[in-house]
């Protein structure tokens, strides 16, 4: 109800600044808001959800917002991405709302404060819920040196973090998506294999890690990637991130900004991806489907193409908060 009265209001303002709005207003009213998750408890990558519906990574980078994102229903907050030194990200503007559409275009550009500042804010906090931290590259760091960035992210916020989920997908960093291909994501995944051996051996822990993908995937590479998560040992899988694809939106005009587009328009495009690796997964490793989720009959539709856990974030621009508690009563 409240949200109803107050989307007019942030969306006659910039997106970017309708965003920090919306964070800085739950973050200093959160004690005012009561707890209402609904608690339905799955169990997905060895951990206990509170419920399966989640917050992807993206809306609260910084871990700034925990405690008011935490209020409202979800089971588990991912928060990042992360990088090993603060950046600026990409020049404003950089979110842009396509309403006909219900969806967003970002090229936020992994703008953050680093990994040392985000761990500030996470570590000796008290939280009922799980918490992923979403990890990426520098922009000034060559894709050929990707895994340096990666192994120093996944050392420090191994203890940190009940999962790691490591973003080789963004859109807004030149060259990050080349990490998917099969030579590239077999070193990637191999080096930091090794290091979470050793880290595993160190302090007696496991902590379980999970790989973001992009919906722009050629099909025929399902299967190698398939073979390669198994090969690894990963956890899970998050399916997907933005596309770069404007088939959905290409009568907008917005359409030609560059950037990931989000929201409905990116819903059959993360049904798909969800589906083809569900088809080569099967139960051996979890997915979480993100993408263009914004009503509880898509959420269970998720759920049966294979989804073992579902993240919101552009849904909750357009639908309000409330969708979180709507979908987990649903299931």
């Amino acid at each position: 109800m409240l949200y109803s009265l107050a989307k007019p209001l942030l969306f006659a303002v910039d997106p970017e600044l309708a965003h920090d709005i919306s964070l800085e207003m739950l973050q200093q009213f959160h004690r005012l808001i009561p707890n209402r998750r609904i608690d339905k408890p799955v169990r997905v990558m060895g951990l206990e959800f509170p419920n399966p519906v989640g917050l992807a990574a993206g809306l609260d980078k910084n871990a700034d917002y925990l405690d008011g994102l935490s209020r409202l229903g979800f089971g588990f907050i991912e928060t990042g991405s992360v990088t090993p030194q603060p950046q600026p990200g990409n020049p404003q503007p950089r979110i842009f709302r396509l309403l006909k559409h219900e969806s967003l275009i970002n090229r936020m550009g992994f703008n953050n404060n680093g990994v040392d500042y985000l761990l500030e804010r996470v570590d000796g906090k008290k939280r009922d819920l799980v918490l992923g931290i979403n990890i990426g590259k520098n922009l000034n760091t060559p894709v050929a040196q990707a895994l340096s960035d990666y192994s120093l992210g996944f050392e420090k916020v191994y203890l940190s973090a009940d999962y790691i989920a490591i973003n080789i997908s963004s859109p807004n960093t030149p060259g990050l998506r080349d990490l998917q291909h099969e030579e590239a994501l077999e070193h990637l995944l191999a080096g930091i294999g090794q290091l979470r051996r050793q880290l595993e051996d160190r302090h007696q822990l496991r902590r379980p890690l999970a790989l973001k993908l992009s919906p722009d995937l050629d099909r025929r590479v399902v299967p190698i990637i398939a073979d390669l998560l198994r090969k690894h040992e990963i956890d899970g899988l998050i399916a997907t991130n933005t596309t770069i694809s404007r088939e959905k939106v290409k009568d907008h005009r917005l359409a030609a900004e560059n950037g990931g587009l989000s929201g409905a328009a990116l819903r059959d495009l993360s049904r798909q991806v969800l589906s083809d690796f569900y088809r080569e997964l099967g139960e051996d490793i979890p997915i979480i489907s993100v993408g263009g989720i914004d009503s509880s009959e898509e959420a269970k539709l998720r759920f049966e193409l294979g989804a073992k856990l579902v993240q919101l974030y552009t849904g909750l621009i357009y639908r309000g908060p409330g969708l979180v508690n709507r979908i987990t009563r649903s299931l």
